[in-house]
């Protein structure tokens, strides 16, 4: 009986997990569509539109070793709820601000990066929070489930953006975020994050006694016993500097080169989104995938090969129709390939991590994996002000499929998974 009560519950956590993780994107994307066209039209500057992906990007990583100390010792869904919480007093602080004081760049970049900090400390809570949220058989549908979650808001968001962008106000934008994140907090605190959890409260407490730079020490200590995630973590390194020319090059390029209207430019985030879903789809209901890391491998060859292909129009004269739908497709695939890359990986680290190191290693991911991020946006956020667009996005393409065929090479493929023969090697599946 006990069995069954909580395979019931855990079937109501993987839905309830979705909706909220839907209503929370959908309100933060909408929010980030709006303000990424405000800066990108009011300054007409990549630099500037960088500097807010910095915002974004620079606090989490700084933070990330001690959110995931905090998330091993204390109450996961309170970090939850309390960080749900702060966004939604973060939004309406900006939004009472705009209607006192106007908006304005710096009251942009503060609120991004208190958005920055309260998304990570509940991203790093809900993500080691999964294996005591949900049965071990299912991890990989939820993992794609919540991909559909991000996905669905992600296609709807940009659309619903696009359309009111020019035709209401910044405030209803805020207003929608708000709404979506007070939604998120009641169904979040219907959720029982420990029960599946293989942390006694002996070891709980023994965690509270540590210092901080203790459990941070521990958890690095525990990522050495594990190679191959450490390889994991120097190709994230590496290819999310890389990635860098993608996430400013390609709202530079749409809005300020080829003057895509908002609309459409929207419609192409939709491409991606979708892209996003049906891959998720696909994988909440295929069978788990039995050499994740060589699945990836190939997953970012393929990032690789569409980044570089952003640039085409730019090289060729090309009628707007065919430019727009040109990018439409080629998001779709760009999304489809993100999901290709990270579902199996995520999976993996799932079901080797132990429970009671899940928040510090995770953090720790966090943190090598955007640590040079804020880096590659003031240096592509310069290169796209100084040079051609397309020629930046093709010398940053090769070298992402560079890096990434020479990382994860035959050898380290082998030491993931020793039971790859030769012949199974060019199977992804």
């Amino acid at each position: 009986m006990e069995e069954s009560y909580k395979i019931k519950r855990a079937t109501y956590h993987l839905y309830t997990f979705m909706i909220s993780k839907l209503v929370a994107s959908f309100g933060a994307q909408v929010y980030t569509f709006a303000i990424s066209f405000y800066i990108l039209q009011t300054t007409g500057s990549a630099t500037s539109f960088a500097a807010n992906l910095i915002c974004n990007i620079l606090p989490r990583t700084l933070a990330a070793p001690f959110a995931g100390v905090i998330t091993d010792r204390y109450s996961r869904k309170k970090i939850v709820i309390v960080s749900q919480i702060a966004t939604t007093f973060a939004i309406a602080g900006l939004l009472i601000f705009i209607l006192t004081s106007g908006l304005s760049l710096p009251a942009i970049y503060v609120t991004t990066c208190i958005l920055s900090l309260t998304s990570m400390f509940s991203g790093i809570a809900f993500t080691s929070s999964i294996t005591g949220l949900i049965d071990k058989d299912r991890i990989q549908k939820a993992m794609a489930l919540n991909q559909m979650s991000i996905s669905f808001a992600a296609i709807g968001s940009p659309a619903v953006g696009g359309l009111l962008y020019g035709t209401v106000s910044i405030p209803v934008f805020l207003i929608i975020y708000i709404m979506a994140s007070i939604i998120a907090v009641i169904l979040e605190s219907t959720m029982n994050f420990r029960l599946f959890t293989t942390v006694q409260k002996k070891e709980a407490e023994e965690k509270v006694k540590e210092t901080m730079w203790q459990s941070i020490k521990a958890g690095i200590g525990y990522l050495r016993l594990k190679p191959v995630i450490m390889i994991m973590l120097w190709i994230s390194l590496l290819i999310n500097f890389l990635f860098g020319a993608f996430e400013v090059g390609y709202s530079y390029i749409l809005i300020e080169k080829l003057n895509v209207e908002s609309r459409h430019f929207g419609l192409t985030q939709g491409a991606f989104s979708l892209g996003m879903l049906l891959l998720s789809i696909y994988f909440s209901a295929r069978k788990e995938v039995r050499y994740p890391l060589l699945v990836s491998k190939w997953g970012i060859v393929g990032l690789g090969v569409i980044m570089g292909g952003i640039s085409l129009p730019l090289v060729l004269s090309i009628s707007y129709w065919i430019q727009f739908s040109y990018y439409m497709l080629l998001m779709f695939c760009f999304g489809s390939m993100i999901i290709v890359v990270n579902t199996p990986i995520q999976v993996m680290l799932q079901k080797t991590i132990d429970d009671e190191y899940k928040g510090r290693v995770f953090s720790i991911i966090e943190t090598m994996a955007m640590a040079l991020i804020p880096l590659g946006m003031v240096i592509y956020g310069i290169l796209y002000d100084i040079f051609p667009g397309q020629w930046v996005l093709l010398l940053s393409a090769s070298m992402l499929v560079t890096v990434v065929l020479i990382m994860a090479r035959p050898s380290v493929i082998r030491k993931a998974h020793p039971e790859v023969t030769l012949k199974e090697k060019e199977s992804v599946a």
